[in-house]
């Protein structure tokens, strides 16, 4: 007889449990299904839902045990995954995305951190609240101990420099500084690092590709044509080098007004999922014009630090999962090397 848990389609992935492993054991004991599950993106605060919907697919009491093993694509010290955070074009809300990201996948059960790439517009430690002029302290005379912040660990450039201070660098220096802070900086066992990207396909994209195994890449636009053409280009370069798309974000993709109550699209609707469509990926997350957003990130504390039980923070919570899950079917899919045999 077939394991009933099997045929279960994971809420997050959309895939069967039979087809990703999930199911450890599953057993009827004491007139009850007992299950043992472990998945590949993080779970805290799924027991119960999950619970309730392999219910009512049996139609019998279950008893859930759900655990969380992320997938190791990454081969950097102290870290098992490293995620990009990409978008064509400034302006479209790409750092608010990342460090609200990295708080998301923080209180969902994983942990994360934040690595800030963009050397010459530097913007993580004001987003997470960090004092200007404080330092991380240096391990060995060597590596950078990343700061933490809110719950996550974090390593900018803004924390190297005052914030008055312009990176007046060629092309090379600022790809040298974004080795030295990937290779020095002693990572406190990450499932997670989220690496906010500079605007753009240039030398930072290529070095972070060339120097560090990425997991995967996460693209932010918003409904404009304009961004959507930008956000194509993003994805170009990243199947350039073979790092895979874990999924399109949608800044600004609404405005609800506060006096009717009604969702309008200010700059078109619909672009993100054409994009997504394109190119075989997933739209993972649709986010509103809110002005908090903008608010409580220049303030130093992001939408999920300010209140992770808010309806704005569940949806950065819910396109974490959605970034998890991608990573944990792409690390499934990616394709053996090849092999050599000699007769």
């Amino acid at each position: 007889m077939a394991n009933p848990l099997e045929e279960f389609v994971d809420p997050v992935a959309n895939v069967p449990w039979g087809e990703l492993g999930a199911v450890r054991r599953a057993a009827r004991l004491d007139d009850r299904w007992h299950v043992d599950a472990v998945l590949g993106y993080p779970v805290d605060g799924l027991v119960e839902p999950y619970t309730a919907l392999l219910r009512d697919q049996l139609n019998d009491d279950v008893v859930l045990d759900l655990g969380f093993a992320p997938p190791q694509t990454g081969s950097l010290a102290g870290v098992r995954n490293i995620v990009a955070i990409a978008s064509g074009k400034g302006g479209v809300g790409k750092s608010t995305t990342a460090v609200n990201l990295a708080l998301a996948l923080d209180r969902a059960g994983a942990k994360a951190g934040i690595l800030d790439a963009d050397i010459y517009g530097p913007s993580q430690g004001m987003m997470l609240g960090i004092p200007d002029g404080r330092r991380p302290e240096v391990r060995d005379e060597k590596y950078f101990v990343p700061m933490k912040a809110h719950g996550i660990e974090a390593m900018s450039m803004s924390m190297l420099v005052d914030d008055k201070t312009p990176m007046v660098w060629r092309g090379p220096m600022a790809s040298g500084a974004l080795q030295q802070l990937i290779g020095q900086t002693a990572w406190g066992g990450l499932d997670y690092l989220i690496v906010d990207m500079p605007p753009g396909t240039g030398d930072i994209q290529l070095t972070l590709s060339q120097q560090a195994q990425v997991g995967g890449a996460v693209i932010v636009t918003t409904p404009q044509d304009i961004a959507l053409l930008d956000a194509r280009k993003g994805i170009e370069m990243f199947r350039k080098v073979d790092i895979p798309i874990l999924g399109i974000v949608e800044n600004m993709s609404f405005f609800v007004c506060d006096g009717c109550g009604k969702a309008h699209h200010l700059f078109g609707s619909g672009g993100g999922e054409r994009v997504a469509g394109e190119y075989a990926t997933a739209m993972i997350g649709e986010f509103p014009l809110d002005p908090s957003i903008r608010e409580l990130t220049d303030g130093g504390t992001p939408t999920v630090a300010a209140d992770a039980g808010s309806e704005l923070a569940q949806r950065y919570i819910d396109c974490a999962r959605r970034l998890g899950a991608s990573l944990w079917l792409a690390s499934q899919t990616a394709a053996a090397p090849p092999s050599i045999s000699m007769e």
